[in-house]
Protein backbone atom coordinates (compact mmCIF):
# COMPACT_ATOMS: atom_id res chain seq x y z
CA UNK A 1 0.00 0.00 0.00
CA UNK A 2 1.25 3.52 -0.76
CA UNK A 3 2.21 5.15 2.51
CA UNK A 4 0.65 8.38 3.74
CA UNK A 5 3.93 10.17 2.91
CA UNK A 6 3.87 8.79 -0.64
CA UNK A 7 0.25 9.81 -1.08
CA UNK A 8 1.24 13.31 0.05
CA UNK A 9 3.83 13.45 -2.75
CA UNK A 10 1.13 12.67 -5.30
CA UNK A 11 -1.79 14.72 -3.96
CA UNK A 12 -0.82 17.16 -1.21
CA UNK A 13 1.28 19.67 -3.16
CA UNK A 14 -1.49 22.27 -3.05
CA UNK A 15 -5.22 22.21 -3.62
CA UNK A 16 -4.84 25.56 -5.38
CA UNK A 17 -2.38 23.99 -7.81
CA UNK A 18 -4.67 21.10 -8.78
CA UNK A 19 -7.66 23.43 -9.03
CA UNK A 20 -5.85 25.31 -11.82
CA UNK A 21 -5.92 22.44 -14.30
CA UNK A 22 -8.49 19.86 -13.20
CA UNK A 23 -12.21 20.27 -13.88
CA UNK A 24 -14.46 22.30 -11.60
CA UNK A 25 -15.22 19.32 -9.31
CA UNK A 26 -11.50 18.32 -9.22
CA UNK A 27 -11.80 14.83 -10.68
CA UNK A 28 -8.28 13.43 -11.08
CA UNK A 29 -9.32 10.37 -13.11
CA UNK A 30 -10.48 9.53 -16.63
CA UNK A 31 -13.45 11.44 -18.03
CA UNK A 32 -15.87 9.94 -20.57
CA UNK A 33 -16.40 12.00 -23.71
CA UNK A 34 -18.60 9.73 -25.81
CA UNK A 35 -21.50 8.55 -23.64
CA UNK A 36 -23.45 9.34 -20.49
CA UNK A 37 -26.14 11.93 -19.71
CA UNK A 38 -24.32 14.63 -21.70
CA UNK A 39 -23.57 12.37 -24.67
CA UNK A 40 -20.65 13.24 -26.93
CA UNK A 41 -18.85 16.32 -25.70
CA UNK A 42 -15.55 18.15 -25.94
CA UNK A 43 -16.06 19.71 -22.49
CA UNK A 44 -13.91 18.25 -19.71
CA UNK A 45 -16.48 19.36 -17.14
CA UNK A 46 -19.34 17.51 -18.85
CA UNK A 47 -17.16 14.49 -19.64
CA UNK A 48 -16.27 14.13 -15.96
CA UNK A 49 -19.96 14.27 -15.05
CA UNK A 50 -20.57 11.56 -17.67
CA UNK A 51 -17.96 9.39 -15.89
CA UNK A 52 -19.57 9.88 -12.48
CA UNK A 53 -23.01 9.08 -13.88
CA UNK A 54 -21.81 5.90 -15.57
CA UNK A 55 -20.15 4.63 -12.39
CA UNK A 56 -23.20 5.61 -10.34
CA UNK A 57 -25.26 3.36 -12.61
CA UNK A 58 -22.65 0.56 -12.50
CA UNK A 59 -23.12 0.48 -8.71
CA UNK A 60 -26.94 0.44 -9.04
CA UNK A 61 -27.17 3.33 -6.58
CA UNK A 62 -30.55 4.66 -5.43
CA UNK A 63 -31.21 7.76 -3.28
CA UNK A 64 -32.06 5.84 -0.11
CA UNK A 65 -28.79 3.93 -0.01
CA UNK A 66 -25.62 4.12 2.04
CA UNK A 67 -22.57 4.34 -0.25
CA UNK A 68 -18.80 4.24 0.33
CA UNK A 69 -16.23 5.78 -2.04
CA UNK A 70 -12.85 4.10 -1.41
CA UNK A 71 -10.14 6.63 -2.27
CA UNK A 72 -12.48 9.60 -2.61
CA UNK A 73 -9.98 12.25 -3.70
CA UNK A 74 -11.04 15.86 -3.25
CA UNK A 75 -14.70 14.86 -3.05
CA UNK A 76 -15.87 15.15 -6.66
CA UNK A 77 -17.80 11.89 -6.52
CA UNK A 78 -19.04 12.49 -2.97
CA UNK A 79 -20.45 15.82 -4.13
CA UNK A 80 -22.02 14.24 -7.19
CA UNK A 81 -23.70 11.49 -5.16
CA UNK A 82 -25.00 13.74 -2.38
CA UNK A 83 -25.77 17.00 -4.17
CA UNK A 84 -26.60 15.88 -7.72
CA UNK A 85 -28.20 12.49 -7.08
CA UNK A 86 -29.61 13.01 -3.58
CA UNK A 87 -28.05 9.92 -2.04
CA UNK A 88 -29.01 9.68 1.63
CA UNK A 89 -25.77 8.50 3.25
CA UNK A 90 -22.40 9.05 1.54
CA UNK A 91 -19.00 8.10 2.99
CA UNK A 92 -15.48 8.54 1.68
CA UNK A 93 -11.97 7.59 2.76
CA UNK A 94 -8.64 9.00 1.62
CA UNK A 95 -5.05 9.01 2.85
CA UNK A 96 -4.51 12.62 1.77
CA UNK A 97 -4.84 15.37 4.37
CA UNK A 98 -5.12 18.00 1.63
CA UNK A 99 -7.94 16.16 -0.09
CA UNK A 100 -9.78 15.72 3.20
CA UNK A 101 -9.43 19.44 3.91
CA UNK A 102 -11.03 20.22 0.55
CA UNK A 103 -13.94 17.88 1.28
CA UNK A 104 -14.55 19.62 4.61
CA UNK A 105 -14.35 23.02 2.89
CA UNK A 106 -17.15 22.01 0.53
CA UNK A 107 -19.57 21.32 3.45
CA UNK A 108 -21.32 18.59 1.52
CA UNK A 109 -24.75 17.49 2.78
CA UNK A 110 -25.07 13.94 4.10
CA UNK A 111 -21.36 13.27 3.54
CA UNK A 112 -18.83 11.85 5.99
CA UNK A 113 -15.15 11.59 5.02
CA UNK A 114 -12.13 10.41 6.95
CA UNK A 115 -8.37 10.11 6.55
CA UNK A 116 -7.56 6.44 6.92
CA UNK A 117 -5.78 3.53 5.31
CA UNK A 118 -8.43 1.20 3.89
CA UNK A 119 -6.83 -1.65 5.85
CA UNK A 120 -7.59 0.21 9.08
CA UNK A 121 -11.07 1.35 8.13
CA UNK A 122 -13.92 0.47 10.49
CA UNK A 123 -17.18 1.01 8.57
CA UNK A 124 -19.95 2.68 10.58
CA UNK A 125 -22.60 0.67 8.66
CA UNK A 126 -22.90 -2.14 6.14
CA UNK A 127 -22.98 -0.35 2.80
CA UNK A 128 -25.54 -0.85 0.05
CA UNK A 129 -23.06 0.03 -2.69
CA UNK A 130 -19.37 0.76 -3.19
CA UNK A 131 -17.39 2.92 -5.58
CA UNK A 132 -13.64 3.17 -6.05
CA UNK A 133 -12.14 5.29 -8.83
CA UNK A 134 -8.48 4.63 -9.63
CA UNK A 135 -7.49 3.75 -6.06
CA UNK A 136 -6.66 0.04 -6.51
CA UNK A 137 -3.38 1.14 -8.12
CA UNK A 138 -2.24 2.36 -4.69
CA UNK A 139 -2.77 -0.96 -2.89
CA UNK A 140 0.27 -2.95 -4.10
CA UNK A 141 3.72 -1.40 -4.32
CA UNK A 142 6.09 -1.89 -7.27
CA UNK A 143 8.22 -4.13 -5.02
CA UNK A 144 5.20 -6.31 -4.22
CA UNK A 145 4.37 -6.59 -7.92
CA UNK A 146 7.94 -7.63 -8.74
CA UNK A 147 7.83 -10.21 -5.93
CA UNK A 148 4.53 -11.65 -7.17
CA UNK A 149 2.68 -10.63 -4.00
CA UNK A 150 0.23 -8.24 -5.61
CA UNK A 151 -2.61 -10.67 -6.39
CA UNK A 152 -2.86 -11.45 -2.68
CA UNK A 153 -2.99 -7.73 -1.92
CA UNK A 154 -5.77 -7.16 -4.43
CA UNK A 155 -7.67 -10.21 -3.17
CA UNK A 156 -7.52 -8.85 0.40
CA UNK A 157 -8.88 -5.52 -0.87
CA UNK A 158 -11.86 -7.25 -2.50
CA UNK A 159 -12.40 -9.38 0.61
CA UNK A 160 -12.62 -6.28 2.78
CA UNK A 161 -15.00 -4.63 0.32
CA UNK A 162 -17.18 -7.74 0.52
CA UNK A 163 -17.22 -7.61 4.33
CA UNK A 164 -18.22 -3.94 4.32
CA UNK A 165 -21.36 -4.50 2.23
CA UNK A 166 -24.83 -5.99 2.50
CA UNK A 167 -25.97 -8.97 0.45
CA UNK A 168 -27.07 -7.76 -2.98
CA UNK A 169 -24.55 -4.88 -3.08
CA UNK A 170 -22.95 -3.66 -6.30
CA UNK A 171 -19.47 -2.18 -6.70
CA UNK A 172 -18.42 0.35 -9.38
CA UNK A 173 -14.67 0.08 -9.87
CA UNK A 174 -12.33 2.01 -12.16
CA UNK A 175 -8.64 1.19 -12.65
CA UNK A 176 -5.71 2.16 -14.81
CA UNK A 177 -4.39 -0.86 -16.72
CA UNK A 178 -0.80 -1.65 -17.61
CA UNK A 179 -0.81 -3.26 -21.04
CA UNK A 180 2.65 -3.17 -22.61
CA UNK A 181 6.27 -2.25 -21.85
CA UNK A 182 7.83 0.60 -23.88
CA UNK A 183 10.66 -0.35 -26.22
CA UNK A 184 12.45 2.97 -26.57
CA UNK A 185 14.57 4.71 -23.97
CA UNK A 186 12.64 7.99 -23.74
CA UNK A 187 9.30 6.27 -23.16
CA UNK A 188 10.86 3.93 -20.59
CA UNK A 189 12.34 6.89 -18.73
CA UNK A 190 9.09 8.85 -18.88
CA UNK A 191 7.07 5.90 -17.56
CA UNK A 192 9.58 5.53 -14.73
CA UNK A 193 9.10 9.24 -13.97
CA UNK A 194 5.36 8.65 -13.59
CA UNK A 195 5.80 5.56 -11.42
CA UNK A 196 8.63 6.60 -9.12
CA UNK A 197 8.49 10.42 -9.06
CA UNK A 198 4.83 11.32 -9.48
CA UNK A 199 3.12 8.30 -7.87
CA UNK A 200 5.68 6.61 -5.61
CA UNK A 201 4.37 3.42 -4.06
CA UNK A 202 1.69 2.88 -6.70
CA UNK A 203 1.49 0.59 -9.73
CA UNK A 204 -1.12 0.06 -12.44
CA UNK A 205 -2.93 -3.27 -12.56
CA UNK A 206 -3.56 -5.78 -15.35
CA UNK A 207 -7.11 -6.64 -16.32
CA UNK A 208 -6.47 -10.34 -15.72
CA UNK A 209 -5.19 -9.58 -12.21
CA UNK A 210 -8.42 -7.81 -11.28
CA UNK A 211 -10.45 -10.74 -12.61
CA UNK A 212 -8.36 -13.26 -10.69
CA UNK A 213 -8.38 -11.32 -7.43
CA UNK A 214 -12.04 -10.36 -7.22
CA UNK A 215 -13.88 -13.47 -8.35
CA UNK A 216 -14.08 -15.14 -4.95
CA UNK A 217 -16.04 -12.16 -3.65
CA UNK A 218 -17.40 -10.20 -6.61
CA UNK A 219 -18.90 -11.29 -9.92
CA UNK A 220 -17.70 -9.22 -12.88
CA UNK A 221 -20.92 -8.33 -14.69
CA UNK A 222 -19.63 -5.66 -17.08
CA UNK A 223 -16.26 -4.25 -18.14
CA UNK A 224 -15.64 -1.27 -20.41
CA UNK A 225 -12.20 -0.06 -21.46
CA UNK A 226 -11.65 3.62 -22.21
CA UNK A 227 -8.09 4.11 -23.41
CA UNK A 228 -8.90 6.96 -25.80
CA UNK A 229 -11.08 8.71 -23.23
CA UNK A 230 -8.10 8.83 -20.87
CA UNK A 231 -5.84 10.09 -23.65
CA UNK A 232 -8.28 12.95 -24.25
CA UNK A 233 -8.56 13.63 -20.51
CA UNK A 234 -4.77 13.95 -20.23
CA UNK A 235 -4.69 16.23 -23.27
CA UNK A 236 -7.18 18.54 -21.53
CA UNK A 237 -5.13 18.51 -18.32
CA UNK A 238 -1.89 19.21 -20.18
CA UNK A 239 -3.41 22.12 -22.10
CA UNK A 240 -4.81 23.63 -18.91
CA UNK A 241 -1.52 23.15 -17.07
CA UNK A 242 0.38 24.92 -19.86
CA UNK A 243 -2.16 27.74 -19.97
CA UNK A 244 -1.35 28.43 -16.30
CA UNK A 245 2.39 27.95 -16.82
CA UNK A 246 3.60 31.42 -15.74
CA UNK A 247 1.40 31.38 -12.63
CA UNK A 248 2.47 27.85 -11.69
CA UNK A 249 6.16 28.63 -12.19
CA UNK A 250 5.84 31.79 -10.11
CA UNK A 251 3.85 30.18 -7.30
CA UNK A 252 5.30 26.66 -7.14
CA UNK A 253 8.59 26.83 -9.06
CA UNK A 254 9.97 25.70 -12.40
CA UNK A 255 10.63 22.18 -11.12
CA UNK A 256 6.98 21.52 -10.28
CA UNK A 257 5.84 22.76 -13.66
CA UNK A 258 8.43 20.65 -15.51
CA UNK A 259 7.58 17.51 -13.52
CA UNK A 260 3.86 17.78 -14.18
CA UNK A 261 4.26 18.78 -17.82
CA UNK A 262 6.52 15.79 -18.41
CA UNK A 263 4.15 13.47 -16.58
CA UNK A 264 1.02 14.57 -18.44
CA UNK A 265 2.76 14.54 -21.82
CA UNK A 266 4.05 11.04 -21.03
CA UNK A 267 0.50 9.95 -20.14
CA UNK A 268 -0.76 11.13 -23.53
CA UNK A 269 1.98 9.07 -25.20
CA UNK A 270 1.34 6.03 -22.98
CA UNK A 271 -2.38 5.92 -23.76
CA UNK A 272 -1.73 6.61 -27.44
CA UNK A 273 0.74 3.73 -27.72
CA UNK A 274 -1.37 1.37 -25.57
CA UNK A 275 1.25 1.05 -22.84
CA UNK A 276 -1.65 1.73 -20.47
CA UNK A 277 -5.43 1.82 -20.65
CA UNK A 278 -8.44 2.35 -18.38
CA UNK A 279 -11.18 -0.04 -17.31
CA UNK A 280 -14.53 0.46 -15.62
CA UNK A 281 -16.21 -2.53 -13.96
CA UNK A 282 -19.66 -3.29 -12.64
CA UNK A 283 -19.24 -5.90 -9.90
CA UNK A 284 -22.00 -7.79 -8.06
CA UNK A 285 -21.44 -9.14 -4.56
CA UNK A 286 -21.23 -12.93 -4.38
Amino acid sequence: MSSKAQIAVSYDLSNEFFRMWLDERMNYTCAVFDEGPHGRTDSLELAQTNKLAILHDYARIEPGMSVLDIGCGWGANLQYLAADRGVRDVHGITLSEAQHAEILRRRLPRVTASVTDYRDYAPPVKFDALMSICMLEHTATPAQVRAGEHIGVYRDYFRRAHEWTRPGAWFALQTILRNAVPRNRKDIEDMAHITYTMFPGGFAVRLAEVMEACNRYWEVVEVKTRRMDYLRTCEHWLQRLRSHGPRIRGRFGDGVFRDFERYLAACVTAFDKNYVSLAQYSLRRI
